[in-house]
């Protein structure tokens, strides 16, 4: 993620990434012109990952949401990496009508090895509800791309592969970007 937000940048798009830190909250810029809000987690003891995350993402909306008005409502997508923010992407997508792209690293399918515990169970339907709500899945690899397709039967024209090893591969996910705002990390168009 850090090199996207960078590359992005470095194309003259104005990019903040939203993120997690136990200390170290607030807005900063980076020198590459990243903007980055840190947020940690109000609640300081959990029973596991779940509640943690969830819990999390009540601080994430809460920065994106200043994202947003202090930049004149000027949010055209939410970039959200994995299952984690999934929640506070759904709602800022409701609430303020600003889409999001998923990009999906791994899946709990994979992660669990299958396992249907109510945690596992859980897990899953969190990255079910952002295959759903997602303008577009961005995986990368064909096998990913594969695997979203048999476990919760996305439609295989939702999901674009962009290898990171491709020489243009900033290029298309700037498309994906585009085609999605008009139709995680915040990113605006200029």
């Amino acid at each position: 993620m850090k090199s996207l937000a960078a590359q992005l940048a470095r194309n003259n798009e104005k990019t903040w990434v939203v993120t997690y830190h136990d200390f170290l909250t607030g807005e900063q810029q980076e020198p590459d012109g990243v903007k980055i809000s840190r947020v940690s987690n109000p609640v300081h003891t959990h029973i596991g990952v779940l509640t943690w995350v969830l819990t999390l993402n009540q601080e994430v909306e809460r920065a994106a949401a200043n994202i947003y008005y202090g930049s004149n409502q000027k949010v055209d997508i939410i970039d959200v990496h994995d299952w984690h923010f999934i929640p506070a992407a759904v709602t800022l997508k409701k609430a303020l009508a600003v889409p999001f792209v998923y990009s999906v690293e791994s899946l709990e399918e994979h992660r669990s090895h299958g396992a249907n515990s109510p945690f596992n169970m859980s897990i899953k339907s969190l990255e079910w509800l952002g295959t759903y709500e997602a303008e577009k899945l961005l995986v990368k690899s064909e096998w990913m791309r594969d695997e979203i397709v048999r476990i919760y039967k996305v439609p295989q024209e939702k999901i674009k592969v962009i290898s990171t090893e491709s020489p243009n591969w900033i290029k298309e996910i700037l498309e994906v970007y585009t085609y999605s705002s008009t139709g995680g990390m915040l990113w605006a168009k200029n």
